[in-house]
This record gives C-alpha cells, structure tokens and sequence, in this order.
C-alpha cells in the first residue's frame, strides 16, 4: 500500500490543535486506499501549541511532531516536514482547516490517473479579505510577468508530489526563497485541480503584512532578474535624460542666455539622483545579501526537538544499522 505524507507546518494554533486532530483522524479512519503519515512541524510557537500537539489523541495515521528552537517561517517548515517525510508521495495542509481535508484524496487521484509528479491546488474561490485578494492578485499578476509565466492567477497554498520532486527539494535547499515557486519552476509533468478555500473559524491568521512582503521581495529576488535589469533601464534613461538636459542648457546659455541658475533647481536634481541611486543600491544590495547568506551556509532551520510514534522505532534501526558497521 503506497503511502502518503501531510506536511502541516503549525506556529500559535493552540485553539485548533483538538479540532485539526480530530478531523484528520476521522477522515483517514476511512480513507483506506493508502497509509497516511502526518508531520506537524512546530514552527516556534510560544503558546500552548506543542503540549497539545503531545497530548492530542492521534489515530488512523503514524503522526511525527518536529519542534524548531524558534520561528523560522512556514517555508523552513515545509522543509523540514519533506527531509523527515517516508511518503510516497507529499503534500501540505494547514492547521486552520480552510483548505479541505479532502484534497489530500483528490490529489493522490489526479496524481494517479494522469501519471504526474505534481499537482497543484488552485484555488476557485477564496473567503479572505478584499486587501487580501488584491495582494493575492497584484504578486501573482508580477511573478508571471518577470519571473515565472505559469504562475497561477489566483495562488495557492497546497501542492502533491512525488519522491523524485523531492529528492530534487533536498538536495537543493534555499534559504530567502518561496519552496512552490521552486516546485513549480522544476519543470516536471504538472497537472492541477480547482477548490473552494473556507473561512478560517479560530484564531488569527499569521500571514501578517510583513510576511507577505518578505515573500514578495524573496520570489523577485530568488527566481527573477527584473529588479537588476530595472536598474540598469533607470541608469540608460537618467543618462540619456542628462546628455539631453546637458545640451538643452548648452544651447540656452549660447543663444538667449536667460536661465538663471539657483539651490532650488540643483536641490531637486541632488535629490532624485540620490533617491535612484540610493533604490538602485538597495535593489543591489539586496542579492548581494542573498549571496552572503548562502555562502555561510547557516541552517535554514534548527530542530529542537522530535516526537512521534515512528520517531523510536526509527531511532532504534539507526542505531542497529550503526551496531551492524
């Protein structure tokens, strides 16, 4: 029997720990046609999310809990979930139930019938806010224009892979880059399907304003060379701009000779030069931090601790397989 496993990175979910458990055990105690292994990856949370993740009653599934030393992101945590995974093929849920239980089936069928090694799930409708659509809308609208042109128009938040997607994850970890953008940009035969996304009905969402930035500037930086070539578009036309300022006060000064010179005109040209140098250098600087955090090949992420009802037994057969060299 093949095995799936479901990534479910978890950060401040205490109030729905019991609900989440519950729903997975009831809808896999009927799923039949494969085995499930759930990975909660505790992304440093600093409420009471990990005692009830230990305490919880988990059952139809072989379950992992891998906790981080503090909050590294639900990237790493997806990340994480995938080096840890003994599926045969992995996908991601998360912990606020908005997407579907039931999409773990739909997509192990799509994987199956159409002979693929991906399928995404696209999102058909969503009940987030108005901002939030328009971001949703305004990131996808630039990924596919300066960096990858399949790029869905709505986003999405679940993906099914197989073992040689995620052999290629692992040996290519990055850190400062989007794990779906990554997927996606792989080039293996992909396929998708379309789902209605749910309201969240406990807690707060933690995709803050600040998260989504980041992943804004991350997906540019990581996957597109736009913001390099905007840079050098903007030098050519302040360039050209100039030779042409140049020759238009040459001419003025040798024929009328009737342009006074003052601060407030050179004020203004010191300060939008500055201002573009200063956004060109930030653009810069920019990859070259990307460069130097890769280069000093610091984890992406820092496993605390590691708990679950496999995690023993799999701890005992490294251990023999040590023994037996």
């Amino acid at each position: 029997m093949e095995k799936i496993t479901v990534i479910i990175p978890v950060f401040n979910e205490a109030e729905n720990i019991s609900q989440l458990v519950y729903e997975l055990g009831s809808y896999f105690q009927k799923e039949k046609r494969f085995s499930t292994e759930i990975i909660y990856v505790n992304d440093g949370s600093t409420d009471d999310t990990m005692s009830q993740l230990k305490k919880a009653s988990h059952h139809s599934y072989t379950y992992k809990i891998i906790s981080f030393s503090r909050n590294f992101g639900s990237h790493a945590a997806l990340r994480a979930g995938i080096q840890s995974a003994e599926g045969d093929y992995i996908t991601f849920l998360y912990a606020d139930l908005q997407d579907p239980i039931t999409l773990v089936s739909r997509l192990y069928d799509e994987m199956k019938e159409k002979r693929v090694d991906i399928t995404w799930a696209f999102r058909n409708s969503t009940a987030s806010s108005k901002w939030e659509q328009f971001f949703s809308l305004a990131y996808a609208s630039l990924m596919r224009k300066y960096a990858v042109s399949n790029f869905p128009k709505k986003g999405f938040d679940v993906v099914m892979f197989s073992e040689k997607v995620k052999a290629c994850l692992n040996n290519n970890v990055e850190s400062n880059s989007s794990i779906f953008i990554q997927i996606l940009s792989l080039g293996f035969k992909q396929e998708d399907i379309l789902y209605d996304k749910s309201i969240r009905l406990l807690g707060k969402s933690k995709w803050t304003l600040s998260k989504k930035i980041k992943l804004l500037i991350d997906s540019f930086v990581a996957f597109s060379f736009a913001p390099i070539r905007f840079v050098s578009i903007v030098g050519l036309v302040f360039f050209m701009f100039g030779i042409f300022w140049t020759t238009y006060i040459v001419f003025r000064k040798l024929m009328y000779d009737d342009l006074a010179s003052g601060w407030p005109a050179l004020l203004s040209i010191l300060m939008v030069g500055f201002g573009i140098t200063n956004i060109s250098l930030g653009i810069i600087a920019e990859y070259l931090w990307r460069t130097l955090d890769a280069s000093r090949k610091r984890p992406v992420y820092v496993i605390d601790e590691i708990v679950g009802d496999n995690v023993q037994k799999k701890r005992e057969e490294d251990y023999f397989r040590i023994i037996s060299k």
